[in-house]
């Protein structure tokens, strides 16, 4: 099969890889039908993160399984299957209480930008639909494998309730999510921070009712200007920067919850900080097993259309472009077809 592999710092290639195997009676093979670069793949690709030894990357995915291992019940070949980026049993203590992405057996998915994928953990991981779904499906429920589970997530965290007002930080596809979290969640006010016009738009047909350019202190400022002084009920931290995460904290109400899901590059929050401010925070990787069943059928009957975040469609042969266009800005997030 072809699939993309990291070499270094902005060095992207697609290549001839081994085929994928069932290498334990739990897994599954899935032919994959759409895929996508992630806003966190930029990470290593930007040189925030180490790379090492040449690697295949992606985490995000859809498809129809090919094969299965002995102890995969819960779906079969032939079925389009959606699945998380952290696999999960799905059985074990922590998977009960709903935080599948911290299961006892997790293994996070990074091989998925290539024609076939190999998915640990498939009978607790992978969700399958009722029938194939229409193509036009196919991207927003790509979505729900990691963008919108973890909006929705975010959302979730910061425990977003009807008539509340959400502030979400960051207009990358996870923060476009998130507004739809919100919106579903019933927010009555939803303020955008956002810099970028395009991004700005697709915010407010996602539901957002107000949009902020302003960042750092005076975004702060901005935030309680349009609160009354007292800032947001919740905050969704969707970027993973100290500067991000400040304002998210700073953003919020005393009483206010922060919901913060961008992985976190070099961020630390003082113990004084957080004590006096009364502000809750929770966040992490996104049990998004816990929402599939949910997300899966809000896309499959056109309650949310999340898919609208890729604005770019390149074939997976020229994954390359696709980094490239997402690091300069070009778009927010590309989907990749076989």
């Amino acid at each position: 099969m072809r699939g993309a592999v990291i070499h270094a710092s902005g060095d992207i290639r697609f290549e001839t890889l081994e085929d994928p195997k069932i290498l334990k009676p739990t897994d599954a093979i899935i032919r994959t039908a759409v895929t996508c670069v992630c806003g966190s793949d930029l990470w290593p690709y930007r040189g925030a993160e180490p790379i090492g030894d040449p690697h295949p990357m992606g985490h995000e995915y859809v498809g129809f399984v090919e094969e299965i291992g002995s102890e995969v019940t819960s779906v079969r070949p032939g079925q389009f299957v959606v699945g998380s980026f952290a696999t999960s049993d799905n059985t074990c203590a922590n998977c009960r209480n709903g935080f599948q992405s911290n299961c006892l057996h997790r293994e996070f998915m990074s091989t998925c930008q290539a024609e076939y994928v190999r998915i640990p953990n498939a009978q607790g991981t992978l969700v399958a639909t009722d029938e194939a779904p229409d193509e036009k499906f196919w991207p927003g429920l790509l979505a729900v494998s990691d963008v919108m589970g973890t909006g929705w997530w975010a959302a979730d965290a910061a425990e977003v309730k009807p008539g509340s007002t959400a502030v979400v930080v960051g207009d990358g596809a996870v923060g476009l999510s998130a507004v739809i979290a919100a919106k579903e969640m019933g927010a009555e006010r939803i303020i955008a921070m956002s810099r970028h016009e395009s991004r700005q738009k697709l915010a407010r047909e996602f539901g957002a009712t107000d949009i902020v350019t302003e960042r750092g202190d005076d975004g702060v400022e901005k935030i309680k200007e349009l609160t009354g002084g007292s800032g947001a009920d919740s905050v969704l931290e969707c970027v993973g920067t100290q500067e991000s995460m400040s304002q998210a904290l700073h953003s919020a109400r005393p009483g206010g919850n922060v919901g913060f899901v961008g992985v976190p590059h070099e961020v630390t929050v003082g113990g004084q900080e957080l004590f006096f401010s009364h502000v809750g925070l929770r966040g992490g990787p996104a049990p998004v097993r816990r929402y599939l069943p949910d997300l899966i059928d809000r896309v499959l009957t056109g309650a949310i259309d999340p898919g609208k975040v890729f604005d770019l469609t390149l074939p997976l042969d020229q994954v390359a472009e696709g980094y490239k266009a997402m690091d300069e800005r070009r778009a927010i997030k590309t989907l990749l077809t076989p």
